[in-house]
């Protein structure tokens, strides 16, 4: 097996980036004749949603903006996976992880910059650990299933938000459930903030700091998995438990370390949102992002490089998305998710419809090969 878990006889790069592009291909065919069938044109709708996510430089800061938050539910569920696990309770654990930031901001507001940053992104990575730490236990040692487990707890997440904001951390004297707003010192600068601060013009977007640790997540991930020694364990006991058992590795103990850092990744969505962009804890600033980081994981392959690629695909999907339905009035914002849909159904679960017959035809140009050196 290769490092994305390609057959040997296919080269790496037929399941890193050969599979990956056909499904895409595919699912634009396919949103293509949609667009056809309700009397628009399918390159002009496409040329609207590209320019819309990469045109200009406002349209690249939302589009990285929203790539961030898919870098680290991306990152989440390939941190579960590598486990053998299937975590698709990342909507909760960010929502979590996002109470986890919005309080450190809240409560150690009388702290420097340089010191609350540290603070959130701990504080984020500890609510979203805690958070999947129980399903990660209940995995490990009563055998119950991450998918059903993980799911709940997406909803006591939800129900445990509305509560706190409802009767706890509301501010005083308003209706909206929303927290005071931070000072300044508690939210992270914003990227177009940054290059004004260094003497470039920059357009205004909600892209932050918070990006920036996505890529050092990116990196910190992929050197834990595959550069340590429990990493090494992690992918033992996700590849193979009996092995895993028959070298002394710990089961039970790798499992909850998967799940744990698998929310601690997710919680980190709140830097952006809630620290980078909303200055307020609030309800529903998730949006998704979870479950579409199911998806950036698969078409990434569960790895870093390639989750960082499929999070700029879906970023600028909800991007150019949002220009399509404004350019075009007959494509409405219904019509944008089912494109995004398609895309997550082809990326996803039909992600394996070709593989045999492409992986089938590298299988017999590497035998004939094989046999034509051999005839030499």
């Amino acid at each position: 097996m290769s490092l994305f878990g390609t057959p040997a006889a296919a080269p790496r790069w037929v399941s890193v980036g050969l599979i990956p592009l056909i499904n895409l291909v595919l699912a634009l065919i396919v949103s293509g004749l949609v667009v056809l069938a309700i009397g628009e044109s399918p390159l002009q709708a496409m040329r609207l949603l590209v320019y819309g996510a990469f045109g200009y430089p406002e349209a690249i800061g939302f589009t990285l903006y929203y790539a961030t938050n898919f870098i680290f539910t991306g990152l989440c569920v390939a941190m579960a996976f590598h486990c053998g696990l299937f975590n698709i309770g990342g909507e909760g654990q960010a929502y979590i992880g996002g109470l986890g930031v919005g309080l450190v901001c809240l409560f150690f507001d009388f702290l420097p910059f340089v010191l609350i940053v540290p603070l959130a992104i701990v504080g984020g990575a500890l609510f979203g650990a805690a958070w999947s730490f129980i399903p990660g236990y209940l995995q490990a040692k009563r055998g119950s299933h991450t998918v059903i487990t993980t799911i709940m707890f997406n909803y006591i997440a939800y129900s445990l938000m509305v509560y706190l904001m409802v009767n706890v951390l509301i501010r005083p004297g308003q209706m909206s459930p929303e927290s005071r707003p931070f000072i300044d010192s508690a939210t992270l600068p914003k990227i177009h903030e940054i290059l004004r601060w260094m003497g470039f013009q920059a357009a205004a977007s909600p892209l932050n700091l918070s990006f920036v640790w996505a890529l050092i997540c990116c990196a910190l991930v992929y050197g834990f998995i595959w550069h340590t020694r429990w990493g090494y364990e992690l992918r033992t006991v996700g590849q193979n438990q009996r092995a895993a058992i028959y070298g002394g590795i710990s089961v039970s103990k790798n499992i909850v370390l998967a799940m744990v850092l698998s929310g601690a990744l997710a919680g980190f969505v709140g830097l952006n949102e809630i620290m980078g962009v909303q200055h307020r804890i609030l309800l529903n600033f998730v949006a998704g992002y979870g479950f579409v980081g199911i998806a950036v994981s698969l078409m990434g392959r569960n790895h870093p490089v390639g989750i960082l690629l499929a999070s700029l695909l879906f970023g600028a999907l909800y991007q150019g998305g949002s220009e399509l339905a404004f350019d075009m009035p007959k494509i409405t914002r219904e019509m944008v998710v089912v494109i995004q849909g398609l895309v997550i159904l082809f990326a996803g679960a039909l992600e394996n419809m070709f593989r045999p017959q492409i992986e089938g035809f590298f299988r017999r140009r590497a035998e004939m090969a094989m046999a034509a050196a051999g005839a030499d």
